[in-house]
């Protein structure tokens, strides 16, 4: 039955394997996630995802395939399912102990239950809170949410009282840029293949076939030679803006994320918020408490790296002018400052913003980057980023 489940997963990009799915099937059949849906969540995500950065796409992929289910109210399943006396008095006897499976003995066992249940949810009208009889929220009622009673069935409770029961696959809170995306990336793959430059270096690990051929003929017998891999040899620092005026751009951010990461070996990425400040970050969920200081960044990576800054550059001139401009905290120097910083210490650099080219002029901040960076922005299209290369040269 979870088959449908599996293949959205694929399709969503989790490269989810046979046997991991199996694996799934099996903690499913051992009762690891029986009629709980955060933790059949998490039984899923963590025998079918190997990978931080595809839990994203698990979570799409898994609201997808079950969205609605949570809301199925109590009445409906009921009314929908006979559930056997022997079956559960064996779940009973798994998850009870003597004491509460006395009690509902001594009410009139499940099957009592199960129909006072039918029959209150089909007197009940409304909403009800407190009390002891109708199905309702904190009361002592065994049918509702939020209250206790040893024969209780839970209804309607979207959020425990320990904060457990939530519907976390839809908070999506690993939203980092995925760094896989293949849609729309090929003709950008193909501009930025113009950037790399490629050399031999390393150990010798590459077999060398005209060396062997030629080193057999000249012994006489066979005589293998290796030489170094070729490898590209182009550094790249990238930049990405993220939040704010960007989110509308996050896609074909990601598709430029997912080509460069695609075509360079040695990549390293951090994130920013509009304008270039004292401090930057590599994963977007501890943007403040696990932040680089921009300093470091620039003492770590020398100047043979080519540096590409990722922004639509659409902010108040004060962010770029002032100290004290930034919209989310309190720059002690202006992003000026620190773009003049970058620009000395990455000379081969570049701006690309995804805002439509003919747009630029209208944009005072765009036009203050513009002349920081003497010219070198390019819009984020193939024309543009094929420019761009030509700019930041070999």
């Amino acid at each position: 039955m979870f088959l449908p489940f599996f293949e959205t997963l694929r399709k969503a990009g989790v490269p989810v394997s046979l046997r991991e799915y199996l694996g799934f099937l099996e903690g499913m059949r051992a009762g690891l996630a029986t009629y709980d849906p955060e933790a059949f969540y998490y039984l899923a995500r963590v025998t079918m995802v190997k990978d931080e950065r595809h839990l994203d796409r698990f979570d799409r992929a898994f609201a997808a395939s079950f969205s609605g289910l949570d809301e199925i109210t109590a009445a409906e399943v009921l009314a929908a399912v006979d559930l056997p006396a022997d079956w559960l008095e064996k779940l009973a006897e798994k998850h009870l102990s003597a004491e509460e499976r006395a009690e509902i003995a001594a009410l009139g066992g499940f099957e009592n239950l199960m129909e006072t249940l039918r029959a209150r949810l089909a007197e009940q009208q409304g909403r009800h809170q407190g009390g002891s009889k109708w199905v309702g929220t904190a009361g002592t009622s065994p049918f509702g949410a939020y209250g206790y009673n040893p024969e209780g069935v839970r209804i309607g409770q979207d959020a425990s009282r320990h904060q457990r029961a939530v519907k976390v696959w839809d908070k999506r809170e690993f939203r980092n840029l995925d760094d896989t995306v293949e849609l729309g990336t090929r003709n950008i793959k193909v501009a930025l293949k113009r950037l790399r430059r490629w050399a031999r270096d390393g150990a010798a690990e590459e077999l060398d076939l005209d060396g062997t051929v030629r080193a057999t003929a000249e012994h006489g017998y066979l005589d293998v030679q290796t030489r170094p891999e070729r490898r590209n040899a182009v550094k790249v620092l990238l930049f990405l803006d993220i939040g704010g005026s960007m989110d509308m751009h996050v896609r074909v951010v990601e598709e430029l994320f997912s080509a460069a990461r695609a075509e360079f070996k040695h990549l390293e990425h951090f994130y920013f918020h509009n304008c270039l400040y004292e401090g930057v970050w590599r994963d977007n969920r501890r943007r403040w408490d696990a932040q680089v200081p921009t300093m470091e960044v620039l003492r770590t990576y020398g100047s043979d790296y080519k540096c590409i800054l990722v922004g639509d550059a659409s902010m108040s001139p004060y962010e770029i002018t002032h100290a004290g401009g930034a919209n989310e905290h309190w720059n002690a120097e202006p992003g000026a400052i620190w773009l003049t910083r970058a620009r000395a210490q990455w000379p081969k650099s570049l701006w690309i913003n995804p805002t439509q080219e003919a747009y630029w002029g209208a944009t005072h901040s765009i036009r203050l980057i513009r002349e920081i960076f003497s010219g070198a922005m390019v819009p984020m299209t193939l024309d543009g980023i094929t420019r761009g290369i030509k700019t930041l040269g070999h």
